[in-house]
């Protein structure tokens, strides 16, 4: 397993309990978090022994977001050619995008699991995992309009298929902060807990429930889900044709085929 700077990982069973690890700056995302987060994903996508991720923060919060101070670093030392200052700015941005598009593309579920702020950057984050829990006084905010600044990690482009249109632009537009009952009713979070230690508890239960399945059966949901998410009915129909051309011959199928007609709990290999 690898060693990160602002990350602690846990390996529990088939589960990765990764915790941003920055409690004293409220787990703000400087530019080391950024790059090790590619790191990561990159061990979690191609370690068969992990079936299943789950993202928390270490402290009292989830996330404030990016580390204003990496900002002002990198505004420093900028060239002063207009030009040249818009191509930096914008390769800035998609690497910054990439450190949670790795995430949306990983192979194996990633569930976040939030508590205290989760503001910012933070809902980049969030938004690019499979699922969401929080607890009950967690506190969600698109901040990015109070800055000046329009979101530009994924919020924008991942959100609307979450919670909507209209909730999305309301939160984009107003910054307000939206607590974890509220986020359960629009459909940010699945569910909520009453404190931090029950939702950590039931999201690893739940991620240890994903983890016992087929990972060749959690991976293909996976795929055809975010396939389908950007294409049409009739492409994803197909698509999932011809996947299951292949997988439907998987030592899996018969293995969860003949647990159900023995009633007994299948075991699948990684």
């Amino acid at each position: 397993m690898p060693e990160f700077k602002t990350l602690l990982v846990e390996q529990l069973g088939k589960v990765a309990h990764i915790q941003i690890n920055r409690p004293d700056k409220i787990n703000a995302m400087n530019r080391a978090f950024w790059e090790e987060m590619i790191q990561l994903f990159d061990w979690v996508d191609e370690t068969p022994e992990i079936r299943c991720a789950v993202i928390s923060g270490a402290g009292k919060h989830f996330s404030a977001g990016i580390d204003l101070q990496m900002l002002a670093e990198a505004a420093a030392g900028m060239s002063p050619d207009i030009g040249r200052k818009a191509e930096a700015i914008r390769r800035n941005v998609l690497k910054l995008q990439e450190s949670f598009n790795v995430i949306d593309r990983c192979r194996k579920p990633v569930i976040a699991a939030i508590h205290g702020y989760c503001i910012g950057g933070a809902i980049d984050l969030i938004t690019a995992c499979d699922m969401r829990y929080s607890t009950e006084d967690a506190h969600f905010s698109i901040k990015e309009i109070d800055m000046g600044m329009a979101a530009d990690v994924g919020t924008l482009q991942r959100l609307p298929r979450i919670i909507g249109d209209g909730m999305m632009r309301e939160m984009a537009y107003t910054g307000r902060a939206v607590l974890g009952a509220e986020a359960a009713r629009i459909g940010l979070v699945n569910r909520t807990w009453p404190d931090h230690e029950q939702l950590l508890a039931g999201v690893l239960e739940l991620a240890q429930e994903i983890a016992s399945k087929s990972p060749l059966a959690i991976r293909g949901t996976k795929e055809m889900i975010r396939f389908s998410r950007d294409h049409s009915v009739e492409e994803g129909l197909n698509y999932i044709a011809t996947w299951n051309a292949a997988m439907l011959q998987s030592d899996d199928l018969k293995n969860a085929v003949m647990a159900h007609m023995s009633k007994q709990t299948p075991e699948f290999a990684d």
